[in-house]
């Protein structure tokens, strides 16, 4: 069994090691792959192992790494695409930061808006200037059914908790009706609220508030991309 572990180990940097380049362009894609690989290849060894002692690990390895690193490209593929597409079709919005784009090591998407462009103060009701930007989130999505999208309201600590609670709620729930009324399919949609209670900067600032004020949203591939 060490022999079999020495080969998992093996085996697991081998293919995690070709996908270390930081300037590739499909960088998030090969990581991926490579991931799905090694963690295929370790479930084969073992099965193989277990199943043949004289050479089954070997074989058993190879053949879950060659498995699981298809797998995974597929997802890491499908969100490279999808990360493309919002990037230049949001361009403007991100140049006048309006809106941010982040991938995530989970191969998760988050995209961030702004609430002093997207809602009116102290209010859940979209401004009907943010509704060209949605329109393209909506677009995106409806091409890119293969994904769950997760938004959640933010709010600063002005005003009771309870207050900022509820608002945060609706703002999701505004987001996340309007995306369907544009075609995105209700099923693949969740809201939620956070209130004040995750702040990404102080609020003793005007600044710090401002970027409190927001309403994330995370867009999770599924897990059986191919």
């Amino acid at each position: 069994m060490k022999r079999v572990m020495l080969l998992m180990v093996a085996v697991s940097f081998g293919l995690v090691g070709c996908a270390s380049n930081p300037d590739d362009p499909n960088k998030h894609t090969k990581e991926k792959a490579a991931m799905g690989a090694a963690i295929g290849a370790i479930a084969g060894a073992v099965i193989g192992h277990q199943q043949d002692r004289s050479g089954g690990a070997l074989r058993g390895a190879l053949i879950g790494g060659a498995a699981g690193g298809v797998i995974g490209a597929g997802a890491g593929r499908y969100m490279d695409n999808q990360e493309a597409e919002f990037k230049r079709v949001l361009a403007e919005e991100r140049r006048a930061n309006q809106i941010e784009i982040e991938r995530l090591q989970n191969e998760n998407l988050k995209i961030t808006m702004n609430s002093e462009v997207s809602f009116a103060y102290n209010s859940a009701q979209l401004t009907p200037a943010f509704h060209s930007s949605l329109d393209k989130v909506a677009d995106i999505l409806t091409r890119y059914p293969r994904t769950t999208i997760k938004i959640t309201g933010h709010t600063d600590s002005r005003g009771s908790a309870e207050y900022n609670q509820q608002l945060s709620v609706q703002r999701a729930q505004a987001v996340g009706w309007y995306l369907s009324d544009r075609g995105v399919d209700s099923r693949r949609v969740v809201t939620d609220g956070r209130g004040e209670m995750q702040p990404r900067a102080t609020n003793e600032s005007e600044a710090g508030r401002q970027l409190n004020r927001r309403v994330e949203m995370l867009i999770v591939p599924d897990s059986d991309i191919q």
